[in-house]
């Protein structure tokens, strides 16, 4: 689908720069919606996700381009956990004025994270704001969604990847220190598990969230949405390096997945993917105090941990 001839003015000037940078990597822009197909006998699968300065990261942490990068493919691991295929993005960017020169590398993270998840810009909005702002809605489709609440009794609890990376980085910048390479790597360039989850969803799985809060509070969202209790045996853990279990379970923006299934077969997803998948706890009948998920550390129950909380 074609462009259509934008206006003049200083926001389409920056909307024309955005587009330079994308290239084929934007389509149909111009207009004041989008059009899309959805393949036949498919859902519509829509979320929207919002990366804001001094709330998701510092400039002093990441460069523009990685912020972008972050921001998009934060947006994009909602489609992973519904085993999705993506259709596009919309991005609503609210720029300061401290922001305009950068505006060229944000649409190259952008564009990277596109790349990385074979998908392009369908649409959006550009508006001034106090602080860098990055909105977005991403679209895709899937014949059979993985949803949250299909977690079953007996069912295994998998993880995807290692976890802790980045919050062994964010924990470094709240210090005043510098991060190891490799846990600014980790933070800076997540990767949606897309093309994972649609294997998992063919392979077993039932359930799946992904995880942007920690292992532990979305593993509670899991848990409240389909009426049981995980159970998690931290010694399980798949670790990023110099990561404690305790530390890795309330690691948030991760973006790796949680899954439930009855079983998987995990050498052949591992030899498929490059991925590493652990199981690293159970799905039981819940209890009377109400807790959603339980934590043992060989054999033994530990007590609770807070698991992270918006606007808590």
């Amino acid at each position: 689908m074609s462009a259509i001839e934008l206006g003049p003015g200083r926001e389409f000037d920056i909307i024309r720069t955005l587009l330079a940078r994308w290239g084929s990597r934007a389509e149909g822009i111009g207009d004041d919606a989008a059009l899309l197909n959805v393949p036949a006998g498919e859902h519509l699968v829509a979320s929207a996700d919002t990366s804001v300065e001094h709330i998701h990261f510092e400039r002093a942490w990441l460069t523009p381009r990685e912020i972008a990068y972050r921001a998009t493919m934060a947006a994009l691991s909602d489609l992973a956990a519904m085993a999705a295929s993506p259709l596009g993005v919309l991005l609503a960017l609210g720029l300061p004025r401290s922001w305009l020169d950068a505006a060229g590398e944000i649409g190259d993270g952008v564009g990277d994270a596109l790349d990385v998840a074979k998908t392009i810009v369908r649409g959006g909005d550009i508006t001034g704001a106090s602080d860098l702002t990055l909105g977005f809605t991403v679209l895709g489709s899937t014949a059979a969604p993985l949803r949250r609440n299909g977690a079953r009794l007996g069912d295994t609890v998998y993880v995807t990847g290692r976890l802790g990376g980045p919050g062994a980085a964010l924990a470094a910048w709240l210090r005043g220190d510098a991060p190891s390479p490799n846990a600014r790597e980790r933070f800076a360039r997540p990767v949606a598990r897309i093309a994972e989850a649609i294997w998992l969803a063919r392979g077993g799985a039932r359930a799946a969230i992904d995880i942007s809060d920690g292992l532990l509070a979305d593993a509670e969202h899991m848990a409240a949405a389909s009426g049981v209790r995980i159970q998690l045996d931290l010694e399980r853990l798949p670790l990023f390096e110099g990561v404690t279990p305790l530390e890795a379970v309330v690691s948030g923006e991760e973006y790796e997945l949680i899954v439930c299934a009855a079983a998987l077969n995990v050498s052949a997803f591992e030899r498929g993917t490059g991925l590493l998948l652990t199981a690293v706890g159970r799905v039981l009948e819940p209890i009377p105090d109400g807790i959603g998920v339980t934590l043992r550390m060989n054999g033994e129950r530990l007590a609770p941990v807070e698991g992270f909380r918006h606007f808590s």
